[in-house]
């Protein structure tokens, strides 16, 4: 029930409201020395130490966690008004300071204590007026830039206020290369875009004021307003964001190398299918492991710390569709029939070994690939596929089938030990039906239920993590080149011009 509470409460009271609900749990006054009060301040202890360790990094995103547990020098702590009532509750900020002092009375909570000291100090908690250290890693975010120093670096969490470098373009394609924080909000980028690009006041009072739009590969765009945050990690796999006045958003047109298409070989057709699926494997077991359980339930339930908190999840979403593009890109562009059925069963080859990985998220990705119409199309490649192929691509179909609620699906994730990638988008999806099929709160008070069911189902992620992934991959020149080629995909998620290159291969197929 304390794990139910901590996952969940961000649906029915915000953090601020939570801890300051603790604060006043915690007893003082004449109250605290009976037995009753040693019992309730234990109990306020082990909400506190489960919420900091469950959320541990996620505090640093939350001024209102740091204003209410912060250590605070007893010396600096404001004098109480002498006209206040005795009754007072003490202010929010002496909550850290009030369980301290009872280091010395009660030997009881002495380990308790002294364990919350150690986790205060371990997460850091914000303050308001702190500065970003001068020599602050700026990371590079996903897909933004194509550098193989940084596509072969180890994957590291994303948080609000990390730094990272976007390029933002003009209408004439040209752009500028800003330093933005992840959850820097539109009017923010704006700024800085205006700052690079010296744009006068002048400008701006004659209404030619910027605007920021995001601008899909298909042509699709859609203007983006003042106040949305964390517009980054939002866009699509080809999406760029562009800067331009109002009078200027119908001429946009999308990035001239997104819809240019060159056929060719490229580094799938030379790696071993081992290879790449253990690379797709080891990058999906990083970008799975910096995705922090709450972002779950941020994610479905829009949290009060809203969407800086699902960066991780969000790239990791990106992802899967990355990959299901990606096969059916590599396909379309593979011009000779014989070479294309061959490269068709190295992908359900692939789709194979991922399995066997236990990863799951490729394996789905994959299948679903193999099945965009414009694929599922070609009949005479898939006809020379052999027959062994066939049968094992029906077998995976049949895996990934949705009926009876992915009844087949669930079945094989059941027995499989961890650890495990699952298709993270069903998890999303049994979330949102029980978020849709009950309310939260019923006649004024808390769903148990809900909750309990919620949490069960985060607390699967945390299972399917919970040990180690051990996958033996070479350090040499070849693997090295498969790995950059895993990590930085080149696809191509219009599915008209999918379509195009499908009837310029098998016109006749139907």
């Amino acid at each position: 029930l304390l794990d139910d509470i901590v996952l969940t409460h961000s649906l029915f009271l915000p953090t601020e409201r939570f801890l300051q609900q603790l604060h006043q749990q915690y007893p003082g006054g004449p109250w605290w020395a009976t037995r009753a009060g040693l019992r309730r301040k234990r109990a306020v202890l082990a909400v506190l130490l489960h919420f900091l360790e469950t959320y541990k990094g996620l505090l640093q995103e939350e001024e209102s966690a740091g204003k209410v547990i912060k250590v605070r020098d007893p010396l600096l702590c404001p004098p109480r008004p002498p006209a206040a009532p005795a009754l007072t509750p003490l202010v929010p900020q002496e909550l850290y300071l009030l369980i301290m002092k009872d280091t010395s009375l009660y030997h009881e909570l002495e380990d308790e204590i002294l364990k919350l000291h150690q986790l205060v100090e371990t997460v850091e908690l914000k303050v308001a007026d702190e500065t970003p250290p001068p020599n602050k890693q700026v990371k590079p975010l996903f897909r933004h830039f194509r550098r193989i120093d940084s596509c072969l670096q180890t994957r590291v969490a994303f948080r609000g206020s990390d730094e990272i470098f976007c390029r933002v373009y003009m209408p004439d394609h040209s752009y500028v290369t800003i330093r933005s924080r992840l959850s820097a909000s539109v009017q923010d980028i704006l700024a800085s875009v205006t700052e690079k690009l010296q744009y006068s006041e002048e400008q701006s009072a004659r209404g030619d004021t910027l605007i920021l739009v995001t601008m899909a590969s298909s042509g699709e765009k859609a203007v983006l307003q003042p106040s949305e945050e964390c517009v980054f990690t939002t866009l699509g796999i080809n999406s760029h964001l562009f800067a331009c006045t109002r009078d200027t958003f119908d001429s946009l047109v999308p990035l001239p190398e997104e819809i240019q298409v060159v056929p060719g070989d490229t580094e799938i057709h030379r790696a071993e299918p081992e290879d790449v699926a253990n690379h797709l494997t080891a990058f999906h077991w990083e970008l799975f492991r910096c995705i922090h359980e709450l972002e779950f339930v941020d994610y479905v339930f829009h949290g009060e710390r809203g969407r800086r908190e699902t960066a991780n999840l969000e790239l990791l979403l990106q992802r899967c569709s990355e990959v299901q593009h990606w096969v059916g890109t590599e396909l379309l562009l593979c011009e000779g029939l014989g070479k294309r059925a061959h490269l068709l069963k190295k992908l359900i080859k692939i789709a194979a070994i991922c399995k066997q990985n236990q990863d799951m998220l490729s394996f789905y990705a994959i299948v679903i690939g193999l099945n965009n119409a414009a694929v599922s199309r070609l009949r005479l490649t898939w006809e020379k596929l052999p027959g062994k192929f066939k049968n094992l691509f029906r077998k995976f179909e049949n895996l990934t089938d949705p009926c009876r609620n992915h009844k087949t699906y669930r079945e094989v994730l059941s027995k499989m030990k961890p650890p495990l990638i699952p298709f993270v988008p069903l998890i999303l999806k049994d979330l949102t039906f029980l978020h849709e099929g009950s309310k939260t709160l019923l006649d004024g008070l808390v769903n148990v239920e809900k909750l309990h069911c919620i949490a069960e189902k985060v607390r699967t992620v945390r299972k399917y993590r919970s040990r180690p992934l051990c996958l033996e991959l070479e350090a040499s020149p070849a693997q090295l080149q498969t790995k950059a080629y895993v990590r930085q995909l080149r696809v191509i998620d219009n599915q008209n011009l999918l379509f195009e290159l499908s009837y310029k291969l098998e016109p006749g197929s139907q």
